[in-house]
């Protein structure tokens, strides 16, 4: 039986999702999706969120609301989007609030300082709270921080190190033979880079007092917290009941699975691929086997950033357009590695030319023949699907699996052309009347209908709630089919306001 253990980053929730983390989740449960669907196919998929953060400590200060209030309350509205994206979550962890986290946050630390990678000096850098790390003045663009373009600060104060340096060897063996496999390639190749450049031991707390006593206090030193980032990657092994690690979930999710599976942004590559499997390494842990990394969205070529106050809520989105359309935007549109520009208007246009035009239209075509020519009745005749259909939804079902949505999209849509040309040619409408061609009729519809069906199975994971209005109108309720109607209106194109 084939399992995945599938996450997504946890955010920060110091002001409202937007639209690029939306697409995170959506790629991810995709994924999820797809695993689901194969033959025993087992999985658990988390998501949750970064409450530990000194830029919700400030958020929290600039609304003149309580720390942990602030958060909960923004935490609640990332939980929130599940509905309306149709999520398929296993499970969420809010990290200040969840009892599963800081006893298991506290293990992993007592882990990796028994191993003897743990020590504490002063120490002083350039420090960006957006990204909550440090930086050598070499990786600063004119002062200011690579990834979202705002001055960092100078600290100096006395903290805990963790030894990187010791595991450089290591993590360049796993990167480089696919131990751990990053994908796409440009960021296996950007991972493998950083690795040779040399590592340096990390800092991996911060003082109690600049962090305003927001985070888990390290084991025996209550003067200083744990650094948000081995604090919000541990939530990966938290949701499994880490603190007692003999458990059920722990040994089936984290031990004895097939894949584990991070889904997650380029700006934390460096995270998930360099001090994520080091630490889990010097706690005895498994490192995931697969790291996929995603690009950015952009609005007017602007990366959208909840920092950068550059956002579109995808709420907002999906209120006027649907969840559909969204989704199928996701997978056609956005490329793996080079950003990518949205606006309504291409969301729209590909919705009408694909979703309305593409996967509905075809299903209307084939339910009118019925209708007309069969009364509403779909003829007792088994046909396989078209031979071209079954390879090229097989692939688009591999590309997903594989997490490839752009070759999905483009497999699927040359399924429905495929279907469409085998249309034209066997044109059954010519002989619908015909008593003398009746089999020949219904053998050449019932070949369509498996086909679309076959197109709308492979579909599923990336549209669930459209793939099951495709199927309607094609599924015999009491011996016939449902009247007709648009399983997919074209849309307008309403501005959001």
């Amino acid at each position: 039986m084939p399992s995945t253990y599938l996450t997504v980053a946890i955010p920060y929730v110091n002001a409202a999702p937007h639209l690029g983390y939306a697409y995170e989740l959506v790629l991810a449960d995709i994924a999820a999706r797809a695993r689901r669907s194969r033959p025993g196919g087992d999985v658990r998929f988390l998501g949750g969120t970064d409450d530990y953060s000194l830029k919700n400590v400030l958020a929290a200060e600039r609304a003149g609301v309580p720390t942990a209030k602030f958060v909960s309350a923004h935490a609640a509205r990332f939980a929130a989007l599940a509905d309306p994206l149709q999520i398929s979550f296993d499970d969420f962890i809010q990290t200040s609030s969840d009892s599963r986290h800081a006893p298991a946050i506290r293990r992993l630390w007592q882990r990796v300082a028994e191993r003897g990678d743990l020590y504490r000096k002063s120490y002083q850098g350039q420090y960006c709270v957006g990204c909550e790390q440090f930086y050598v003045p070499s990786e600063l663009i004119g002062g200011r921080c690579p990834e979202h373009g705002t001055p960092t600060e100078r600290v100096e104060e006395q903290n805990w190190f963790f030894r990187l340096s010791s595991y450089q060897g290591h993590l360049e063996r796993a990167i480089r033979t696919g131990t751990i496999r990053i994908t796409p390639e440009a960021y296996r190749t950007e991972a493998l880079a950083f690795v040779r450049t040399g590592l340096e031991d990390i800092s991996v707390s911060r003082s109690a007092r600049r962090a305003r006593g927001w985070g888990i206090p390290v084991p025996g030193d209550p003067e200083q917290v744990i650094y948000v980032w081995f604090d919000a990657l541990g939530n990966y092994l938290s949701a499994l009941d880490y603190a007692s690690a003999h458990n059920q979930a722990y040994r089936r999710w984290c031990v004895d699975t097939d894949e584990r599976l991070h889904v997650i942004g380029k700006g934390i590559l460096r995270f998930h691929a360099v001090y994520w499997p080091a630490f889990l390494a010097s706690a005895g842990e498994e490192a995931p086997t697969r790291i996929h990394v995603h690009s950015y969205l952009s609005v007017d070529g602007a990366k959208i950033s909840k920092s950068a106050g550059i956002t579109v809520d995808p709420i907002d989105v999906v209120a006027p357009y649907g969840v559909d359309a969204l989704r199928w935007w996701f997978a056609k549109e956005v490329h793996p590695v080079t950003d990518t520009d949205f606006s309504i208007e291409r969301l729209v246009e590909t919705a009408n030319e694909d979703l309305a035009g593409g996967f509905a239209n075809l299903v209307h075509r084939i339910t009118t023949l019925l209708h007309r020519y069969r009364d509403n009745v779909l003829p007792a005749v088994a046909h396989p699907p078209l031979s071209i259909v079954d390879r090229l939804s097989e692939a688009a079902s591999e590309c997903l699996l594989d997490l490839d949505l752009r070759g999905a999209a483009k497999a699927l849509l040359d399924a429905v052309a495929a279907v469409n040309r085998d249309l034209e040619s066997t044109a059954p409408w010519t002989i619908g009347t015909d008593s003398c061609r009746a089999a020949e009729f219904d053998q050449a519809l019932a070949c369509h209908r498996s086909s679309v069906l076959r197109i709308i199975e492979a579909l599923t994971p990336i549209l669930p709630g459209l793939s099951a209005r495709l199927a309607q109108p094609l599924t015999p309720i009491g011996g016939r089919l449902p009247p007709l109607s648009p399983a997919y209106p074209r849309l307008g194109a309403t501005p959001i306001t």
